[in-house]
């Protein structure tokens, strides 16, 4: 009898695959969404997350809230940011697509207004607004994708810290297990050609390889569906 996939394991949510959440200093987000035009907060530490490979500002607010937000780079502590439609374009600070120039990088941008930010946080990433019509403002994702957003929604003026990231060379093999033992990610990870037959529906063979289909349906069950799943077209394009 084989033994379950690890995607099938990982989907059982064991403590072995369970992400240390207990070890996340919280979820970054912007203050509560409101009618002010304009709120000053100061950033009174930079702090490193495991849960993010972005360094974190905490930043008090005028109001008396606190919150906790992507740093962009060259932020300092004692640093003034605002919030708000009224506030200055100036790195750092959260505005509305809407009053927000168009060419500007921006990153942490929100997906609908008001929940905090879910697009490009990651380290060194960052978008521009593209061009902007009544209802609709079009920004320019890192991937190269234009897409459109409610003028409502806030991101941050800049590009995100800690650029140049994946560019430090890991060097040790004891340094990446380090890394991805800090979020309970499974590592080293073995290629399913060259497992048994048993473990894995691509293993077995005298030599390694898949020795069938790559594509599977989305209709596959759950331990024959590996490789390219539902995918609409393989190999390369024909000119």
């Amino acid at each position: 009898m084989g033994k379950r996939l690890l995607q099938q394991r990982r989907g059982k949510a064991s403590p072995s695959y369970r992400a240390p959440s207990h070890r996340y200093l919280g979820k970054i987000s912007f203050r509560r969404l409101d009618d002010r035009e304009i709120v000053s907060g100061k950033v009174i530490d930079l702090v490193h997350s495991v849960g993010h490979n972005v360094p974190i500002a905490l930043v008090a607010y005028d109001t008396g809230e606190r919150v906790m937000i992507p740093a962009n780079e060259g932020l300092m502590v004692g640093q003034t940011v605002q919030c708000g439609a009224k506030a200055e374009v100036k790195e750092g600070n959260v505005l509305p697509l809407s009053a927000i120039p168009e060419g500007t990088a921006i990153f942490n941008l929100e997906l609908r207004p008001g929940d905090g930010g879910r697009l490009i946080h990651s380290s060194g990433s960052y978008g521009y607004l593209a061009s902007k019509e009544t209802n609709l403002v079009t920004v320019r994702l890192p991937s190269g994708i234009f897409s459109t957003f409610n003028p409502a929604c806030r991101a941050i003026i800049g590009v995100a810290a800690g650029a140049g990231r994946i560019e430090m060379p890991i060097a040790k093999a004891g340094k990446s297990h380090y890394m991805h033992h800090a979020r309970n990610i499974q590592w080293p990870t073995t290629s399913a050609g060259s497992k048994n037959p048993v473990d894995h529906p691509f293993g077995g063979g005298g030599h390694q390889h898949i020795g069938k289909a790559q594509t599977v349906g989305h209709n596959a069950p759950p331990g024959r569906k590996v490789g390219s799943i539902g995918a609409r077209r393989m190999g390369r394009k024909k000119k």
